[in-house]
């Protein structure tokens, strides 16, 4: 009984400490993808390396309902750079773009985490 009640709570504070980012997606090698399925956006990510210490990454956006044309980001870069923002038309979800090295990493937060963001402020 203990030991339930014990792992409950544990599962229970984890949930709690979860990031502000609902999802994320980490890419540690060229033309290597990931995705992120949060909001009204699919998202596809990967990089390749082009002139020096430069990264350039390519994000697709497609709507999941509705169809619609495919929205493509293409940036560069460098270590240690990020970047956060929202598609046009889909203003409720942001996207956040972080680079460390050979690693990028993509998140998102939806218009439900970024209420909650705003009224901790």
């Amino acid at each position: 009984m203990i030991r339930r009640t014990l792992g409950a709570s544990l599962l229970a504070a984890l949930f709690l400490a979860t990031p502000a980012f609902a999802e994320k997606a980490t890419v540690v090698r060229p033309v290597e993808g990931g995705s992120l399925h949060v909001g009204r956006l699919d998202m596809a990510v990967y990089y390749v390396p082009v002139d020096g210490d430069l990264l350039e990454v390519t994000a697709t956006f497609a709507p999941k309902k509705g169809g619609g044309d495919p929205l493509r980001v293409v940036m560069g870069l460098a270590d240690g750079d990020s970047v956060a923002f929202s598609m046009p038309g889909y203003q409720d979800s942001l996207y956040a773009f972080s680079r460390s090295g050979e690693k990028v990493t993509v998140s998102t937060k939806t218009d439900k985490h970024l209420r909650a963001d705003a009224q901790k402020h």
